[in-house]
């Protein structure tokens, strides 16, 4: 495994802190970054991330995981915010159908098709 810094991104309950947390345990550094919250778009920058994993679910899906307070509105002004991050992403995951095990198998699949164009 290369020593590469990936940044998870995504909307509010699409699985950010999930899959950081899972692929730290596999020994990836990986961070969390809260771009769906900043008022900058471009706060995603701050951590140089050499990958960038964007999650992304409905809010159908976000309200059978979690008890949230806002709507579709709310979830209409996160994807404003993470516009210009999802386009700089190198590997997009849509968690709406995906168990955790899933998206971490999706996610380390990506990683290792991303990491070998690199090499090569």
């Amino acid at each position: 495994m290369l020593n590469i810094r990936i940044g998870v991104v995504g909307n509010c309950v699409a699985g950010k802190s999930t899959l950081v947390t899972a692929l730290r345990d596999k020994g990836y550094n990986a961070v969390n970054i809260p771009q769906e919250h900043s008022v900058s778009k471009k706060f995603w920058r701050r951590l140089t991330p050499d990958v960038i994993i964007y999650l992304r679910c409905t809010l159908e899906t976000a309200r059978q995981r979690r008890r949230i307070p806002w709507g579709q509105e709310r979830l209409d002004e996160q994807w404003e915010l993470l516009a210009e991050v999802r386009e700089a992403a190198h590997i997009m995951i849509l968690t709406d159908a995906l168990t955790k095990e899933q998206v971490l198998a999706v996610a380390e699949q990506a990683l290792s098709q991303y990491t070998q164009k690199e090499i090569n």
